[in-house]
């Protein structure tokens, strides 16, 4: 019986008269904006908020596809906990703060132990270089040296490009609702061809 109730659902799915189901999670440094982000595409407004302290999710709609999101924090204690909502999700959003040059080791440290995880190597990754509205927030070119994210060796924007792992980088400033929409609709793309 459930795999007929399945298969009406991909078939459904797949004529595009029903949405799919996504789950991504918001990761980054603490003070990347992660939350921000998530009450942005919730509420639609920035909220004034403490630093998230315990894992939580929303529900969202983007595009053609449901999204549960998680936001994890990005504390040294919540880092720990990263990899064990990985592995269920279909798309990782990693916020990286482009205005605190001094925190871009710590952070490409990070995403590279979460690009090198087995588990990921297949799970589409936006990385949201947040906060260009700041007076001397880094470059494209400047952050995506910094995370060794050459144009080379990503995905590209234009998501027919196809060449290499689905890896970009995308500026943006999630309180000045620039550039994050962008990002979202590339992983959208992904989300809607999982499963």
């Amino acid at each position: 019986m459930m795999f007929i109730i399945n298969w009406i659902k991909r078939t459904l799915q797949s004529l595009g008269l029903l949405n799919k189901d996504a789950r991504i999670v918001f990761l980054g440094l603490d003070n990347a904006g992660k939350t921000t982000l998530l009450r942005m595409l919730k509420d639609n407004r920035v909220a004034v908020h403490t630093p998230t302290l315990h894992p939580h999710s929303e529900q969202l709609s983007l595009e053609k596809v449901n999204i549960t999101a998680f936001d994890l924090g990005g504390h040294e204690t919540a880092r720990r906990v990263w990899k064990q909502y990985c592995g269920n999700v279909d798309g990782i959003v990693f916020i990286v703060d482009a205005s605190d040059r001094s925190r871009f080791g710590e952070s490409n440290e990070e995403l590279r132990s979460l690009l090198s995880d087995e588990e990921l190597l297949r799970k589409p990754f936006v990385v949201l270089g947040n906060k260009i509205d700041n007076r001397g927030a880094a470059s494209e070119e400047e952050l995506r040296t910094a995370l060794n994210l050459f144009a080379s060796d990503t995905y590209g924007k234009c998501v027919k490009s196809g060449r290499g792992r689905p890896v970009e980088l995308f500026m943006c400033s999630i309180i000045k609702k620039q550039g994050y929409a962008e990002a979202l609709k590339w992983l959208s793309h992904f989300l809607q061809d999982a499963k």
